[in-house]
């Protein structure tokens, strides 16, 4: 199975846009210009969100073959993860089938949408067929609370299979979606006390994201950075671009 990247960019997500931000990549050429630029600050991987004609989120099985091509020859060195968030746009059984027939051999989902009006034992189905057909998946946790739910969905073998993945993600439901460091402890309290050790990784919200990933560089977890999640750097000042913030953040973890 594919292990996580050590810094992996997500540099634009499912919501900004070019109001946001005008260095936000919104179309393939875009995408594949910054991942360029990424991987040449220090960044060696890519968590991939698309957007359609109108600079919307969209989950599309044949545009991330297209996408995952296009990288695979502009960044070969870069491991390239898909999204299957839903964004409130799609269903759980879309999300699966796009995991399934993207050509992805990385995915990211969140647990809680994967059960959203399914039944746990197809959820099961799905990670069960994920890892029988080599497909990395990342589960997404937005509270300690999250691993109850990594416990009733996963089998035994795949939840202390030390190829499990995991993203903790700091600060999206705070005050203000600005996170901090204290965020993390919760997070690797709950992994410990459930006697596992998973490939992980943090993302974190807001102004705190350069001291939320040091922290867990410091822990030996992996880090997820880019204007997904912040457009700051710690003094405040806005990230001039998404290469910009992998150089920041490799800098702090040095």
């Amino acid at each position: 199975m594919t292990a996580l990247p050590r810094l992996m960019v997500a540099p634009n997500g499912a919501r900004r846009m070019k109001s946001d931000h005008p260095a936000l990549p919104l179309t393939l050429s875009e995408i594949v210009a910054t991942a360029q630029a990424c991987a040449a600050a220090g960044a060696d991987g890519l968590h991939l969100h698309l957007r359609d004609a109108a600079g919307l989120h969209v989950l599309d099985a044949g545009l991330y073959r297209e996408a995952l091509s296009e990288l695979g020859s502009a960044v070969p060195g870069m491991s390239v993860q898909i999204t299957t968030e839903a964004v409130g746009r799609y269903s759980a059984l879309h999300q699966r089938q796009v995991a399934r027939e993207s050509g992805a051999s990385m995915v990211s989902a969140a647990l809680r949408e994967m059960v959203q009006d399914t039944p746990d034992a197809t959820a099961t189905r799905f990670y069960d067929d994920c890892a029988a057909h080599g497909i990395a998946v990342q589960h997404i946790l937005y509270d300690p609370a999250d691993f109850d739910l990594l416990s009733r969905l996963l089998p035994d073998a795949l939840l202390h299979d030390p190829g499990l993945q995991l993203i903790f993600v700091l600060g999206r439901y705070s005050r203000d979606q600005n996170s901090a460091p204290t965020d993390l402890m919760p997070f690797l309290d709950r992994m410990k006390a459930m006697e596992t050790a998973p490939d992980w990784a943090v993302c974190a919200f807001g102004r705190g994201e350069t001291a939320c990933l040091a922290q867990a560089h410091r822990c030996g977890g992996k880090l997820r950075v880019g204007f997904e999640n912040s457009l700051w750097h710690t003094d405040g000042t806005i990230a001039r671009d998404n290469a910009e913030r992998v150089a920041a953040v490799r800098s702090a973890c040095n």
